[in-house]
């Protein structure tokens, strides 16, 4: 079963890696504002997070059946403390992975919350220009949630 953990941990990096890859090239279809690149990114996005599902839900299977043998194991207990318990050589083996999906996972965090923030900014700044084109203004004062208050100039008149 420690083989198997192996197996699962260093398949979690391998996807991750990738999810990362990914979120660089999406950076720069967000700055290009490359929609189909965009749409291309995010459909590949897409089957890399449920390959991460599947391997998380047979990880967590492992570490339950694993965690079953040794009485002295809790949910308290830490994944390092939980990796020493196997042979030896599989013990560093499963340190090592450890260690590395952890490096994974928090450039993957980075890179998605950066790449949240470029969203962010290119969705205002199609909004500015839609109000620019359909002439809105933005009122000196906020509404009771926060927000700008938006009011459009009238451009027709509907019963001429």
């Amino acid at each position: 079963m420690w083989q198997n953990l192996i197996e699962t941990l260093d398949k979690l990096g391998e996807v991750y890696d990738k999810l990362a890859g990914l979120g660089e090239r999406k950076r720069s279809a967000l700055v290009g504002i490359d929609m189909k690149g965009l749409s291309d990114i995010l459909d590949e996005e897409q089957l890399l997070t449920a390959k991460i599902q599947k391997l998380e839900q047979k990880r967590v299977e492992l570490l339950r059946d694993l965690s079953k043998s040794d009485k002295t194991l809790t949910a308290a207990t830490k994944p390092k403390d939980f990796y020493r318990k196997a042979p030896a050589p599989a013990a560093e083996n499963l340190i090592r992975l450890h260690e590395r999906l952890s490096k994974n996972v928090e450039r993957v965090v980075t890179i998605r919350n950066n790449n949240q923030i470029l969203a962010q900014c290119a969705l205002d700044a199609v909004q500015g220009q839609l109000n620019r084109l359909s002439g809105a203004a933005v009122e000196p004062t906020y509404s009771g949630k926060g927000a700008g208050i938006v009011t459009h100039q009238k451009k027709f008149d509907f019963k001429a």
